[in-house]
Parts: C-alpha cells; sequence; structure tokens
C-alpha cells in the first residue's frame, strides 16, 4: 500500500510570491520523503482554523509569514524559549503528539546571512531597522543579542515600534542604545546617516517602484540588507548611493534549511535548496 504524502507549506497573506515551495520540494526529493510543500494563502480571520488543519497526522508544520508571526503564537501548545523571547513565530512543528510547537529560524538565519555571506561584524553595528512586524522582531532580537551598539526602530505606527523596543530590552543580557521613530519623524535623516547597517523588515519593495526608505537617506558607508528576495528599489538606491546592498535570499534559504531539519529531523540540503531556488532568477 502506498505511503500517504506528507504536507508543509507557507502560511501568510499574500503568498503567491514565495519561493519556499521549490526549496523543500527539492530538500524532499534529495532525501526520498513522500512529502509536498504547499502555498496556503490565508487572510487574517482563517489563521486559527488554517492552523488548526496542521493538528492532523498527515502534517509536517508549516512556515509563518507577514502578517501572521505574532498573532500565531496564542494558537500553539508550545513556544520555543527563543521564539517566545522574540515573541515571533516563523515555524509551526507538528510534533508526535499531534501538539503544535512554535519556533523562529529567522533570528539565527539573519546573523548567519549578515556575517557569514557579507562578511558584516555585528558588535558595535549601528542598526536602522524598518518596520515592527515578525520579522523586525527577529532581527531586532538576533542583533541586540548578537553585540549591536545601536537600533533604532522606524515604523509608521510609532507604538508599535516602541512596543517592539520594550519587548527587547526586557529579555537582552546587555543593554544597546534604543530608539523609536515614526517613518515621518526628522529625526529620520540624522539616524539613517549614522547607520552602519539598514534593514529593510516592511514588505515594501514586492510590488516594482516602493520603498521604505527616500534614497537620499541612505549612507554611502552602510550595508543596506533587505529582507525581500528579489532586487528592489531600496537595493537599487543603495549602489546608486555607493551603499552595499544584499538582497533577502541568503537568509530564505538558511531560515528554510533549519525549519527542514525540525520538520524532518534530516540534515537539510542546503545547496540543492539553494540551487533550487536561485534557478528562478
Amino acid at each position: 500500500m502506498a505511503t500517504s504524502r506528507l504536507l508543509a507549506g507557507v502560511i501568510g497573506d499574500p503568498v503567491a510570491h514565495s519561493r519556499s515551495p521549490i526549496m523543500h520540494n527539492a530538500a524532499f526529493a534529495h532525501h526520498g520523503i513522500n512529502a509536498q510543500y504547499e502555498r496556503w494563502h490565508t487572510p487574517p480571520a482563517e489563521l486559527a482554523a488554517r492552523v488548526a488543519t496542521l493538528r492532523a497526522p498527515q502534517y509536517l508544520g508549516a512556515n509563518v509569514t507577514l502578517p501572521h508571526k505574532v498573532a500565531v503564537l496564542e494558537l500553539l501548545d508550545r513556544i520555543d524559549e527563543q521564539a517566545a523571547q522574540i515573541g515571533a513565530v516563523n515555524t509551526i512543528v507538528r510534533e508526535a503528539d499531534g501538539g503544535l510547537s512554535g519556533w523562529n529560524t529567522d533570528a539565527p538565519a539573519i546573523v548567519a546571512t549578515l556575517q557569514e555571506t557579507a562578511g558584516f561584524s555585528v558588535v558595535g553595528a549601528r542598526v536602522l531597522l524598518l518596520g515592527a512586524s515578525g520579522a523586525a522582531r527577529a532581527a531586532a532580537f538576533a542583533l541586540g543579542s548578537a553585540g549591536a551598539a545601536r537600533i533604532t526602530v522606524v515604523n509608521r505606527t510609532l507604538e508599535r515600534a516602541e512596543g517592539l523596543l520594550a519587548d527587547l530590552l526586557a529579555t537582552l543580557e546587555h543593554d544597546p542604545l534604543l530608539y523609536a521613530l515614526a517613518s515621518d519623524d526628522p529625526d529620520l535623516a540624522a539616524a539613517a546617516a549614522d547607520a552602519t547597517l539598514i534593514i529593510n523588515a516592511t514588505s515594501l519593495g514586492w510590488r516594482e517602484g516602493e520603498t521604505p526608505l527616500a534614497a537620499g537617506l541612505i549612507a554611502p558607508h552602510a550595508l543596506v540588507f533587505d529582507m525581500v528576495y528579489r532586487e528592489t528599489q531600496l537595493l537599487r538606491d543603495a549602489v546608486a548611493r555607493g551603499a552595499r546592498a544584499l538582497d533577502g535570499l541568503d537568509m530564505l534559504v538558511r531560515q528554510a534549511a533549519l525549519a527542514f531539519s525540525y520538520w524532518t529531523q534530516q540534515p537539510p540540503p542546503v545547496d540543492v535548496m539553494r540551487s533550487a531556488v536561485s534557478r528562478l532568477g
């Protein structure tokens, strides 16, 4: 009798752009695992029902993307300590007993991408972090834990930026300088000018021409890291200004590899996953 196919997928709104299926399906094939990874478009009103389906035996788990990385916490049975400190989950694992555990693979992927791919030292970095999403929470926690000297969070809603930093302050063992700015704050120009690392953790960049930061605010000495895994207007502006530019593709692969290992207890075939997603251009 044929073995039933296992399922995993990405939960978000939107997800049509996601490259995760080609990565994970290549990894499943590499290990001979009878599983399929899918895109599960899930508006906020349908999040609880979607997560509940993961309790069925055929599911390995799921990735979680915008805008659900924070809201999903209350729907899970167990939260990994680091994910709880961050306050955001991007990976759900169905455990053997049918329970659902939440993990954050974004945080280690961010630091590894900056240090190993870009050769950027996080220690002492002055960070301008654009957005207050779940991905921004992972970035703030990861960079603060790794020794960043200053983190300035910029968000359209100041209260969300302040909330992120309050949560961060409660979890870090050392205290980097922390600032919150609204997107239209006149102090943004000075913060950007002094930043050694600018990170886009918003969704601005998926549509052509949109950007979270005016080109004139990008300092030539900065590394501009866009979590959006395509060439964005922000990255084109960074290059034009003489700054270094790094897209989110390597971070995508690194966080996916960790998720794969949690679901399958198999070593992730990182080169296979990177090759598969890179072929999409």
